[in-house]
């Protein structure tokens, strides 16, 4: 008798390295195919890609229009599930043939390269194989070779450091069976209306909204296979854990933290380096108070003289005119006063007004004035007027009307 395929086998060959050496097999007979057909300097795939998966019930319809308005993408989500229905997969079908991991990754790569994914694309519903994470690894190792290998041509403002966001929205068990029979509910009654008046279209019911072991079957099966396959990503890529059994208001508050700008991973390293020495708005607000304390404590301590010269010119000569702009909330100051003519003058009065409320801002403004004309020579003698122009924003009164 012949010996059966895994005593052929090398022993120390484990069955995970197979399913590797499977999705290696795949990627590059995929792979290939789009170099022929496109040409590698036109393989441009998003610079982003999120891919979304969540428990049954979790709201990943209600949130992808949240995710593409915070990362600024324009494309409609990616659902793999309605790709496997497109007249590509169909014809698989129709001639027999399964829609396996190949045919997933082939379809999945393709609509990757649309023109309208350039920027970025959600991603539902893949991976959910251990060959499909593989292949996946294996796209963004491709794609930082792309870059590298046009480096130094007009290609590669088309190649930009890639970046795969995995994003999770998770719900407990027991929830996620309740929003999918809450669903099913909800299916029947605009149903039943749509049948009664003729108005609007009919939505999709599905078994595992009515049924609690369909609904519980749903739920084990998203555990097993998305959960698993994404998590099993979460060394490489950003992963962002979204619970969102919480109100939508706080579950899209969670979103919005987990995916902030972050030039770090965003920006080319050079740009970036080039950038790092100019800080960040939100390190210099961060103390901001705490320092503009320090200083009006040092200014009353070590130069008394001029920081109440500067208070009196503010109190005296300068309010009177804010207050008279105050429904406007803007006013322009003039003045020649002397005392801001020192820097540290202007300093102080720019903190005080700070520490008030206000937002201030100075502009010098130097006009040269004829003083003396010289017959003899013809020559214009001037003198330097100095002009301060200080503008003071605040919040405005509402003007109420009856």
């Amino acid at each position: 008798m012949s010996a059966s395929l895994p005593e052929k086998l090398d022993p120390k060959i484990k069955p995970a390295d197979l399913e590797v050496k499977d999705a290696q097999l795949i990627f590059n007979s995929v792979w290939k195919r789009l170099e022929a057909e496109y040409g590698r300097e036109n393989l441009h795939f998003p610079r982003e890609l999120i891919l979304l998966g969540g428990a049954p019930g979790a709201g990943k319809g209600t949130n992808s229009d949240f995710i593409r308005q915070v990362r600024d993408i324009s494309s409609e989500p990616i659902v793999v599930s309605q790709l496997l229905s497109s007249p590509e997969a169909e014809a698989i079908k129709s001639r027999g043939g399964m829609v396996g991991d190949r045919e997933v990754v082939s379809i999945l790569f393709r609509e990757l390269l649309k023109p309208e994914h350039r920027t970025g694309a959600i991603l539902d519903g893949y991976p959910r194989t251990k060959v499909q994470v593989e292949c996946l690894k294996m796209l963004y190792d491709e794609m930082k070779a792309l870059r590298r290998e046009f480096a130094d041509t007009p290609h590669l403002v088309h190649f930009k450091q890639p970046q795969f966001h995995i994003m999770v929205l998770f719900v407990e068990e027991s929830e996620s069976i309740e929003r999918q029979l809450h669903r099913g509910r909800q299916v029947i009654s605009h149903n039943e209306e749509v049948k009664r008046t003729g108005i609007g279209t009919l939505w999709e019911e599905r078994p595992t909204d009515f049924n609690v072991d369909l609904a519980r079957n749903r739920y084990r099966v998203f555990k097993e296979q998305t959960y698993d396959a994404l998590v099993s990503l979460k060394q490489i890529f950003h992963f962002h854990f979204i619970n969102a059994q919480a109100p939508l208001s706080v579950v899209q508050e969670n979103i919005l933290r987990e995916l902030e700008y972050q030039s770090s991973l965003e920006l080319d390293p050079r740009t970036f380096h080039a950038l790092n020495h100019i800080p960040v708005a939100s390190d210099i607000i961060m103390h901001a108070r705490r320092d503009l304390v320090v200083r009006l404590d040092a200014y009353e301590m070590q130069q008394t003289e001029l920081f109440h010269q500067v208070i009196e010119l503010i109190e005296s000569k300068m309010m009177p005119i804010v207050i008279r702009h105050a429904i406007s909330g803007y006013c322009s100051i003039n003045t020649e006063n002397a005392i801001l003519e020192s820097p540290i003058a202007l300093k102080m009065l720019i903190d005080v007004f700070s520490e008030r409320g206000f937002h201030a801002s100075v502009d010098l403004q130097r006009d040269e004035i004829p003083v003396r004309f010289d017959l003899k020579t013809g020559e214009v003698h001037c003198r330097q007027k100095k002009v301060f122009r200080i503008a003071i924003r605040f919040k405005g009164s509402e003007i109420r009307r009856g």
